[in-house]
């Protein structure tokens, strides 16, 4: 039996300033400067490029109208990138306030000329923590810019399918982009779940074999990652359904018959949360159970001996006491102390008969199947 991986969460800092006016843009101190790669594409040719400022970006989009832009930005450490954004596609503050705040849960708010979404991607990094990161997406017409807090290549899938030219990526509009790396991240979901469900049948296992306090620990852990998709899969689940009942042209008839494969695929999720935290609480029970058992076992076997000591050392305790026979100044006959005190064979006479119930009591367990 392999040892169980630790997978945990790894906490994440909140900071927000109290009391500040709504559509301040607060950067959090750790936030990575940007990185920002701009994929403009048609059904039949894909350009990729790397952008350092905002006037390549201009440049970029200027040159290559009537293609398909996704702008991936990875990191959000720069507030000339999002004053940049604000002023060049018209966004709204409270978007940008959103985007920079990284704490939102997973939603759809339509504006003019624009729809903005974020989702929440759960991933496990190189030490198995289960990273929280936000993703957020403005969609435009042909113009879809995502919003990563790390430099993670979460969505590389995407970029494969972009490369390849295969099925509708190519030729069906920013929303359907918008789509798929949705579908990344509720795939993600799936594997970080069934990892889950593999520590917990390991678990199960190790339960038959050795329980102890740390397995519990353990399954809480994973009770509480569980949560942590839940709480993600839930929200996300409400904004797909709002992008499937929304009236905005930005959101293609056509996307719209996938997102209805995404909302099933939620569904899916919480359903196999769910049925996992069930699993959990069985288990944390169970180790419970076998321990109490196990417990119970020993006072058992603690009771036995101490009920075939008991009147041993009662025996042993009365003749303890000493009481002469006779007195050994006078040499009077003390009658009511203990005569058996100088008998020949005495203590041969009282091993036989302590060891006569010692053998009485335990075939006594024994008929009372105390032994099984």
């Amino acid at each position: 039996m392999s040892k169980i991986r630790r997978i945990t969460i790894k906490p994440k800092k909140y900071r927000q300033v109290a009391g500040n006016s709504p559509g301040v843009i607060e950067l959090d101190a750790d936030a990575l400067e940007p990185l920002i790669t701009v994929f403009s594409y048609s059904e039949s040719e894909l350009i990729s490029q790397e952008i350092k400022n905002s006037g390549e970006l201009d440049a970029h989009l200027a040159k290559h109208q009537g293609l398909t832009h996704w702008v991936d930005i990875r990191g959000l450490g720069s507030m000339e990138l999002f004053e940049y954004i604000g002023k060049r596609f018209n966004i709204h503050k409270l978007v940008l306030e959103d985007i920079a705040g990284t704490l939102q849960r997973p939603k759809l708010d339509e504006y003019d000329g624009y729809l903005f979404a974020t989702s929440r991607m759960l991933y496990l990094n190189d030490n198995l923590e289960i990273e929280n990161e936000q993703m957020s997406f403005i969609l435009m017409p042909d113009i879809l810019i995502s919003f990563q807090e790390n430099y993670q290549d979460c969505l590389h899938p995407v970029v494969t399918r972009l490369e390849g030219g295969k099925g509708n990526i190519r030729f069906a509009g920013s929303s359907y982009l918008m789509y798929t790396l949705m579908d990344v991240i509720i795939d993600n979901y799936f594997g970080l779940i069934y990892r889950l469900g593999d520590e917990l049948d390991m678990i199960e296992e190790l339960l038959y074999r050795k329980p102890d306090k740390s397995i519990m620990y353990k399954i809480q852990e994973i009770k509480r990652a569980m949560i942590l998709i839940r709480r993600a899969a839930w929200p996300e689940r409400d904004k797909i359904n709002d992008m499937i009942r929304s009236d905005s042209p930005l959101i293609t008839q056509d996307t719209k018959t996938f997102l209805k494969d995404i909302y099933d695929h939620c569904m899916q999720v919480v359903d196999l949360v769910e049925s996992y935290k069930d699993v959990t609480t069985t288990l944390i029970d169970m180790n419970l159970s076998i321990i109490s058992n196990r417990m119970n076992e020993i006072m058992k076997v603690l009771t036995i001996i101490s009920s075939i000591f008991i009147p041993l050392t009662f025996i042993a305790g009365v003749y303890g006491m000493n009481f002469s026979y006779t007195d050994p100044e006078t040499g009077k006959v003390l009658h009511h102390n203990m005569p058996e005190l100088y008998a020949e064979n005495g203590y041969l006479y009282t091993l036989l008969a302590m060891g006569l119930l010692a053998a009485i009591q335990v075939f006594y367990f024994y008929r009372k199947g105390w032994f099984k």
